[in-house]
């Protein structure tokens, strides 16, 4: 990379508290009340947003078409420059990423990333879900997003030796995690004996490997350099971005013939690749200090953390088992409790750059990780083959 590079800074984030229903509001109050608050925690009021971009996946859920319109007018979009992002389950990330390029640009200084879901709203989420499949060759094979995650599972395991108890200490150490997020669904401390009894879902994934359906909202501000020095404004510096599109098709990932997979998240790590390489990374284990994974599954978690270059391929379920990630570690993964303890889904991957980010700020309340210098956040949608990567640091990156 040669010449002045663009650059552009996380300065503000927020959340919302993460349910199965939130009754209380309405979408657009929702979003609305979230961007109140990441206002609020960059400093600014509305009139300093040069232009919106929305987090919003498949509004099936929320049962209203195209609800990011009801909601331009509840946040202040009327008359600014406004787009919405939708990439499934990687919507969150990609939404940043643009957000981002808004900023970078020099179009614009000040950004605003918000979205909001309300996932539980529909009765069948997986009927939903499974839309996504070919209807002739996929749909009626029983193939819907649990399934899916059980196939991979499945692949994995045969491949490297992963094991159940291995997938239960994920999910044991994301709840735990979770106690010190108040922003989670889902906390709270889990035994080996509690997941051993738990209902079997889709071999070999139980009902603490799946994540949960959540409603709720999240933010960023993301702001120009310019903005950023004329504001004198702290900021989570944008340093490297990535993201992969696969076939949709599993079985194109599967078998000697293909290019990447099922069995490992290759697609995350040709994403990572594009994003380390951008912000100078070469060695992540060493060099990395927080990682916020979109994992909505516990084999998703494992696979995550070798995709990254966190450890060597096979060795994560063994890692994470062990602890190597957890509190303390060099490199935290989840240390939110991630996508196992909240799921809305149109802006999980933006609940990771709120997380991320947060850290960097040194705004992560009791989740903080002392010093934090770098982190990362990522996001997948539909067959896993969406993947987006977002790479933060405490200073801007150099020419």
């Amino acid at each position: 990379m040669s010449g002045h590079i663009a650059r552009a800074g996380i300065v503000g984030t927020a959340q919302s508290r993460y349910r199965t229903h939130r009754p209380d509001v309405h979408y657009a109050e929702l979003v609305q009340q979230t961007a109140f608050d990441v206002l609020a925690d960059a400093g600014m009021t509305i009139d300093d947003i040069d232009a919106i971009v929305f987090a919003m996946a498949p509004t099936d859920f929320v049962g209203i078409t195209d609800v990011d319109k009801w909601a331009i007018g509840a946040i202040g979009g009327a008359g600014k420059p406004f787009m919405r992002v939708q990439l499934g389950g990687a919507t969150g990330v990609a939404a940043a990423q643009a957000g981002y390029f808004h900023a970078a640009s020099g179009e614009f200084d000040n950004v605003l990333v918000i979205g909001a879901d309300k996932v539980a709203e529909t009765p069948d989420g997986q009927h939903v879900l499974s839309l996504m499949f070919d209807p002739f060759y996929e749909r009626e094979s029983g193939l819907n997003t649990i399934t899916m995650a059980a196939l991979h599972a499945e692949m994995h395991m045969r491949k490297y030796g992963t094991t159940t108890e291995h997938l239960d200490q994920v999910a044991i150490r994301a709840w735990r995690r979770a106690q010190r997020n108040p922003h989670a669904h889902l906390s709270g401390i889990l035994e080996p004996a509690d997941l051993a009894v738990s209902p079997l879902i889709a071999t070999p994934l139980r009902r603490y490997d799946v994540c949960p359906r959540s409603t709720g909202a999240a933010g960023v501000i993301i702001s120009s350099e310019r903005a950023i020095a004329r504001d004198q404004r702290d900021a989570a510096w944008v340093t490297g971005v990535g993201a992969i599109a696969n076939s949709v098709f599993i079985g194109d990932r599967t078998g000697a013939d293909a290019d990447l997979n099922y069995a490992d998240w290759g697609e995350l790590r040709l994403a990572a690749d594009q994003a380390y390489a951008q912000a100078g990374i070469t060695d992540p284990a060493s060099q990395l200090d927080v990682v916020e994974i979109y994992a909505p599954f516990t084999i998703c978690e494992v696979s995550g953390v070798e995709a990254l270059g966190l450890c060597a391929p096979g060795e994560g379920g063994p890692a994470l088992a062990r602890g190597d990630f957890d509190t303390g570690a060099a490199v935290e993964v989840n240390p939110s409790g991630g996508t196992l303890c909240a799921n809305p889904i149109a802006v999980t991957g933006l609940v990771r750059v709120c997380d991320a980010a947060a850290q960097l700020l040194n705004r992560a309340g009791d989740m903080q990780k002392a010093r934090a210098q770098r982190a990362v956040a990522t996001a997948v949608g539909g067959t896993f083959q969406f993947q987006s990567v977002m790479v933060m640091d405490r200073q801007p990156q150099e020419d």
